[in-house]
């Protein structure tokens, strides 16, 4: 099996007009779509921070649906790869406020 179809895990840091814009609504409905896990949670520093969890391909395709959206406006993202999340169930929305 290639490895866009194993699961896994990503951690994106979003930077941009990425809140007040409804990134998160829009990351929770692109996931459940898509069919990942995860969650995202806006940062003080005006930042949005998301895990997300599914192959390479879904996990694309959720970033490229939430980029689409002409209110939000995606300037740079600073990634990892993480170790999947065993047995993860949905993608939350999370508020650290």
């Amino acid at each position: 099996m290639e490895k866009e179809n194993h699961l896994q895990r990503k951690h994106i840091r979003f930077f941009g007009r990425v809140q007040s814009v409804g990134f998160r609504y829009k990351a929770q409905q692109a996931a459940k779509r898509k069919g990942v896990t995860g969650w995202v949670e806006n940062q003080h520093d005006r930042s949005v921070i998301m895990e997300i969890q599914g192959t390479e391909q879904q996990i694309n395709d959720v970033i490229a649906e939430i980029d689409s959206d002409p209110y939000i406006r995606i300037e740079r993202m600073e990634t990892k790869w993480l170790d999947p999340v065993p047995d993860e169930r949905g993608f939350k929305v999370r508020s650290n406020w």
